[in-house]
């Protein structure tokens, strides 16, 4: 894979991914009415792939009539706090009317667009390369991958054969961050955030759950974070990331006592609280209507960088605390 300088790690955005999409027959095909309407799940080692399908074809008129009707299970194999789940999630889902499918490409041949659900983001790049080789619109759930390097070998997929993706955690769409992207208070000077952090050994820290709060400091900042540096304890972390401009993003990663999701966003006109997390529904419109149009929901750097930003909190971790610049991880 050719490595890429920031500035064309910055050239990566929405416009120019997305122009290349368009010009796909796929895109025009799968724009067509009443097209593309069957959604296939890969993962049933999360709770997401229940929620989503108990949303989605509880009432699929809410979603554009998109209905998930196959799933393939696995899923991580490796990680025991998610394969215990799978045989439970295996008979729930089966209750919304789902067909449980053998493997991957089982599932493809049945289905117009893809949910990649895999709790397991060391899977992501294995998993994602065969959905694009079929040609079929994917959502990347939470982490987009483990490691920066395969996030951009993951887009670089995309490319390739011209298959439209995003990813996201739902946390992007608290409660409170629209009003601000939206320019109601002005500019974003600046960003809090905290998350629950558990870690769990087979990701880097914050691939695991604290990028539910990584991805709220980039939907509130942007891309263009410079550098990072970390504070890390058994109880919790502290990740402050500068911007180009000047202003400071931070993360909290919480692991003792009571656990939320939430922060502050400092703007020109107002000091913002972020309200509640209130489920999946808000991610799930985004997430039919960009199978719908091909539409990306944000700049997709910001997915890259996220996973940046990350690798290189833990480089910080390893190197007690000192400040790490994004553009090591990238090079």
């Amino acid at each position: 894979m050719k490595n890429i300088n920031r500035k064309e790690f910055l050239g990566l955005g929405a416009v120019s991914l997305l122009s290349l999409w368009q010009s796909t027959d796929l895109l025009a095909k799968s724009m067509r009415t009443g097209e593309g309407k069957r959604i296939g799940i890969i993962g049933l080692d999360t709770s997401h792939s229940i929620a989503f399908a108990k949303s989605i074809n509880g009432d699929s008129s809410l979603y554009r009539n998109y209905k998930i009707v196959a799933a393939y299970p696995y899923g991580t194999k490796t990680i025991p706090s998610a394969t215990e789940r799978i045989p439970k999630y295996i008979e729930e889902i089966k209750q919304y009317g789902v067909k449980i499918v053998g493997s991957i490409d089982e599932l493809l041949r049945e289905v117009d667009v893809v949910l990649l659900e895999t709790n397991d983001g060391r899977l992501h790049l294995e998993q994602a390369e065969k959905v694009f080789k079929a040609g079929k619109p994917l959502f990347i759930d939470k982490p987009l991958a483990a490691s920066y390097n395969d996030a951009k070998k993951i887009f670089d997929l995309s490319k390739k054969h011209k298959v439209p993706f995003f990813s996201s955690s739902s946390l992007r769409y608290i409660t409170g961050l629209e009003d601000i992207l939206a320019g109601k208070y002005g500019k974003v000077l600046g960003a809090d955030v905290y998350t629950p952090a558990t870690i769990d050994p087979s990701h880097p820290d914050f691939f695991w759950y604290g990028i539910h709060g990584v991805e709220m400091l980039f939907a509130a900042m942007g891309g263009g974070c410079k550098s990072v540096a970390r504070t890390f304890t058994v109880d919790g972390d502290s990740i402050v990331g500068l911007w180009e401009n000047g202003r400071i993003g931070t993360v909290r990663g919480i692991r003792k006592g009571k656990t939320e999701f939430g922060g502050t966003v400092f703007c020109e006109k107002a000091v913002v609280k972020l309200g509640e997390f209130k489920g999946y529904d808000p991610l799930l419109h985004k997430i039919v209507e960009f199978f719908d149009t091909k539409v990306l929901p944000f700049d997709p750097i910001e997915s890259l960088e996220i996973c940046a930003f990350i690798d290189a909190a833990d480089i910080s971790k390893v190197q007690n605390g000192e400040i790490v610049k994004l553009e090591s991880v990238i090079k």
